[in-house]
């Protein structure tokens, strides 16, 4: 039943693949040669859902079900572009729910599984395959050459010119990670930055760093959730933040705008750096499961739908999508340099785990419509920013001393 049922899920599917079945048999799907091979070791295990072929197939090559030869990225591109495919048959097939009706019991049991945090893997980890300013979200390139470090300042002072800084306002960071956001505008820009976190370890070496750089008069980092922020104390003229948004829940998404509205200034601007959707969906299940428990992704509709219940007024939207592919292409050329490393610690289900999470994620943003986007907006009217935004684009390179 279940090589029915796979059969039945790779006829359907559109890309040149071949199969080699636990038994011995060779199909070739699409056209020949084809682009790559998928082998079974060994039959899908009794809890292969397939009305959730995303979490099944992820949960799969993990455990060592089956493997392929060829790049990885073929693999998770003919997965993204056959992903409503999958889904439509395996929810829809009488075969399917009659398979999960039997393992319902083993699913049950899987769910209560306890995941580990996303974040809870340890500084050690992280600083293995990012670049020297750890951070942990979309840099921005020039050209392709570019070094990760050199893109990702490039994305700091992208931003920062973006808020149109000047010397003495009061810029908040929600999500500062390890300051170099911050102490960049402090350093260059002049202005007093104040920053977020919820890591103790990234709010030590901000502190450290700060002490460092003699930039205490003009930098802070606050161990604390943005929520918590009393606005009666803090105002601020500009405030960014960087890859968080998208972990913050679908109902917590018109709580983070009131927020922001409440510690922005009269005319004041805020720079939203976000993964996008195309479409209000859940999050892959394999993902949600393994990688990102609780995130959603929010689609850029919804998002801006948000702006104006807040009197945010829209200045300006960039799409970075191609800058996060090459920059998780980067992400998982460090990680591959230190595999050894990294499965002598964690084991080999890990690296396999993070392997196609690394790969996947640059391949989703090339195949499937997943993007991220930068949101310019102010709070309320402003008129006194530039006219152009074409001091984005000067060529000129700073670096963090």
């Amino acid at each position: 039943m279940k090589k029915l049922l796979l059969k039945s899920l790779f006829e359907k599917a559109t890309g040149d693949f071949r199969v080699v079945y636990w038994d011995g048999e060779d199909v070739t799907y699409g056209n020949v040669p084809p682009k790559i091979k998928i082998i079974f070791k060994k039959a899908p295990p009794l809890n292969f859902d397939f009305a959730d072929p995303m979490l099944s197939f992820g949960e799969a090559y993990v455990d060592e079900v089956f493997d392929f030869e060829g790049d990885l990225g073929e693999v998770i591109q003919i997965v993204e572009l056959n992903k409503n495919i999958f889904t439509a048959h395996g929810q829809g097939s009488k075969l399917a729910l009659a398979f999960n009706t039997i393992n319902s019991a083993t699913n049950r049991w899987q769910q209560k599984e306890n995941i580990k945090h996303h974040y809870d893997l340890g500084n050690d980890f992280f600083s293995l395959w990012l670049d020297e300013t750890m951070s942990y979200s979309c840099a921005y390139f020039n050209t392709i050459e570019d070094s990760l470090f050199q893109a990702q300042m490039q994305k700091i002072h992208h931003i920062l010119r973006k808020l149109s800084l000047k010397p003495g306002e009061r810029l908040l960071d929600i999500g500062s990670g390890w300051g170099w956001l911050i102490l960049t505008a402090a350093q260059m820009y002049g202005v007093n930055a104040l920053g977020l976190t919820l890591s103790e370890e990234q709010f030590s070496a901000t502190r450290e760093r700060i002490s460092k750089m003699g930039l205490a008069d003009k930098v802070d980092v606050m161990l604390i959730n943005y929520q918590d922020l009393d606005e009666t104390k803090y105002q601020f003229d500009k405030i960014v933040s960087v890859g968080m948004f998208e972990h913050v829940g679908k109902e917590n998404l018109p709580k983070y705008m009131k927020k922001i509205n409440r510690l922005l200034t009269p005319g004041g601007v805020s720079l939203l750096h976000t993964i996008t959707a195309t479409k209000e969906k859940p999050v892959n299940s394999w993902m949600e499961k393994y990688i990102f428990p609780g995130g959603y992704v929010p689609s850029l509709r919804e998002t801006m739908w948000l702006l104006p219940e807040y009197d945010f007024h829209l200045l300006h939207v960039e799409s970075l999508r191609m800058h996060y592919a090459a920059t998780l292409d980067r992400w998982y050329m460090n990680f591959g340099k230190h595999i050894d490393e990294i499965e002598q610690k964690f084991g080999k289900r890990f690296v396999r785990m993070w392997s196609i999470y690394l790969r996947g994620c640059a391949a989703s943003f090339r195949t499937s419509g997943l993007n991220i986007h930068q949101l310019l907006f102010s709070k309320g009217l402003n008129n006194s920013l530039p006219l152009t935004f074409n001091h984005l684009y000067t060529d000129r390179l700073e670096t963090l001393s």
